[in-house]
């Protein structure tokens, strides 16, 4: 058995795993979906990026979780990625889903075309907040009608000083154990159904590989048994190699922000 703790992209709360989590709950795994600081039903409490990190590792701690497998889809690709390293030998291994991955001294924003400058002006004309996408953003992601009123229902105005804060690491990211999800529509151009450079160079570690899924930015949605499938494939995969990757202190590091000048949105 492992426990998942799921956490969700920007603007979105632990509800986004509700198609999820019977499947891995299934399969006798401890599910653990998350809320972030000043999300969903956290709305309102003032969050930083080290705020986020300090919600996944407080989890963690407060429910005595062990064989930990972080998953982090889009923006919380983030924290997820920062906590990894603090919670030590309670990591199993961490699943970036379609996500960005941290890079020590550089914010979620500063790898954007534009330096994240949209983005921005946004929270500054919004009260500190990135406010929630509408409707039109979920187009061509493969989901339904329905599927993009419960994201634009259930999302939330997205705490912004933790996307254009810094992530902090100590460590080789290549060591951490990774599994990082591709998530490419059929019909993409080739360019851009491979991982990035950076990416591609973090999987040619032996601590990480790559799954490559057929659907848009919001799997949880579009494909959740499938996704669920994944999941449970990356918790098993070659029987926990976080103590081979990085030892007993578990201290992965610098890495790069993943897909962040071809995603939609976090």
């Amino acid at each position: 058995m492992v426990n998942f703790v799921l956490v969700a992209g920007a603007r979105l709360g632990a509800w986004a795993w509700d198609d999820v989590v019977p499947h891995l709950r299934v399969a006798g795994h401890g599910v653990h979906p998350l809320t972030l600081s000043g999300l969903a039903d956290k709305r309102g409490v003032p969050a930083g990026q080290a705020t986020h990190v300090q919600d996944i590792v407080a989890e963690v701690e407060r429910q005595g979780l062990r064989d930990v497998v972080l998953v982090g889809h889009s923006y919380s690709g983030i924290p997820v990625g920062q906590a990894a390293e603090r919670i030590g030998d309670r990591l199993a291994r961490v699943v970036f889903v379609d996500a960005s991955v941290p890079t020590d001294g550089a914010s979620f924003v500063s790898a954007w075309p534009d330096g994240g400058a949209a983005v921005v002006a946004s929270i500054a004309e919004n009260g500190g907040f990135w406010p929630p996408a509408p409707a039109a953003h979920f187009d061509g992601e493969g989901l339904t009608d329905e599927q993009i009123a419960r994201l634009v229902r259930g999302s939330t105005p997205h705490p912004g000083a933790t996307l254009t804060e810094p992530a902090v690491l100590a460590g080789p990211l290549r060591d951490l154990p990774a599994t990082f999800v591709l998530c490419v529509m059929p019909g993409t151009e080739p360019d851009d159904a491979e991982p990035d450079g950076d990416v591609a160079e973090l999987l040619n570690s032996d601590c990480w590989s790559l799954v490559t899924m057929d659907t848009g930015h919001w799997p949880m949605f579009s494909q959740p048994r499938e996704l669920a499938r994944v999941l449970l494939d990356a918790a098993v995969e070659e029987e926990f190699p976080a103590r081979r990757c990085a030892g007993p202190d578990l201290t992965p590091a610098a890495g790069v922000t993943a897909r962040a000048a071809r995603q939609p949105s976090p």
